[in-house]
């Protein structure tokens, strides 16, 4: 994937990394995705929750977003945690403005504790003004279920905005960042032992490389440890061999490419394979149906 657009994350502060701006730009940074950022509040949170907010002043966010568009014309803008009506209308002014190709909108109305981040008034005009100019509003059903947790409906909307930045349509973008949130265990964003660091790393370079890379030893070789320990490591955290894990995610590549109108042969080529007959049997392989009999499913 090759001229990417810059996206544009619009929306609070999280301290401790798990969500808001700081997990927009660790996500996009790490699958290859040029990303800016505009801080609508800033919050003083650790992991035991929220305990204060400083929302900025809407002249404030309004001269961030003026000096990115003005600047670096994003082309995908993200917009998440929003709490006061003026700032939903000067942002909705700004789309407007500025009319970015894709506007996604990923509600953060409530805490993982369930406290209220965004009061019911001001929803309503999010809804009115803001929703209406977006080709993509998430839902908690977007997320697939295992995996809906804190920072994981982040992930998802950064994940999507990475795919459409390269070009994808929204049916392939979506497809793309749900499989790549499905391949993350549930302690993915707080583990943070030497062997869930390690396996969180290797994560993140199967979903980079995948294209280009199914053997063990190449990841081993990225990760600067041995393929032997790398197997120790992803058994020790998730009992599954490190093959395992890369052939599911190529596996759902394949799946995503068949659920799209590319043909086989592109698909075998695009994924490193020697030809389409070879992508077949790879295929039934690991599900136990051919392509055509996926496609006709």
């Amino acid at each position: 994937m090759s001229n990417k657009q810059t996206i544009l994350a619009i929306t609070g502060s999280d301290g401790t990394g798990g969500s808001g701006l700081q997990a927009d730009i660790r996500c996009i940074s790490e699958l290859g995705g040029v990303v800016t950022s505009v801080v609508t509040s800033i919050t003083i949170q650790n992991t035991l929750g929220i305990q204060e907010f400083y929302d900025l002043p809407v002249m404030i966010i309004r001269k961030q977003i003026e000096a990115i568009f003005n600047d670096l014309q994003p082309q995908i803008v993200k917009i998440g945690l929003i709490r006061r009506i003026d700032v939903v209308d000067m942002v909705a002014e700004m789309m407007r403005k500025y009319h970015p190709r894709h506007i996604i909108y990923a509600p953060v109305l409530t805490s993982t504790r369930g406290d209220q981040l965004v009061k019911p008034q001001v929803f309503s005009a999010i809804k009115e003004q803001i929703i209406p100019l977006c080709t993509i509003v998430l839902e908690p059903s977007d997320l697939p279920p295992v995996i809906r947790k804190h920072g994981q409906a982040n992930q998802l909307s950064a994940a999507l905005a990475y795919y459409l930045s390269c070009g994808e349509s929204i049916n392939e973008a979506m497809l793309h960042a749900r499989s790549y949130l499905s391949l993350f265990p549930k302690g993915y964003i707080e583990d943070s032992s030497r062997s869930g660091e390690l396996y969180n790393l290797f994560l993140e370079a199967v979903e980079r490389f995948h294209r280009l890379y199914s053997d063990v030893a190449f990841y081993a070789e990225q990760l600067g440890v041995s393929a032997r320990y790398l197997g120790q490591v992803t058994r020790h955290v998730v009992n599954r061999s490190p093959k395992s894990i890369i052939d599911e995610r190529i596996t759902e590549e394949v799946s995503a490419m068949l659920a799209t109108n590319k043909p086989l042969k592109e698909i075998a080529l695009l994924l490193g394979f020697s030809s389409q007959a070879h992508l077949s049997r790879y295929y039934k392989k690991q599900t136990g149906k051919t392509p055509s009999e996926f496609r006709k499913k």
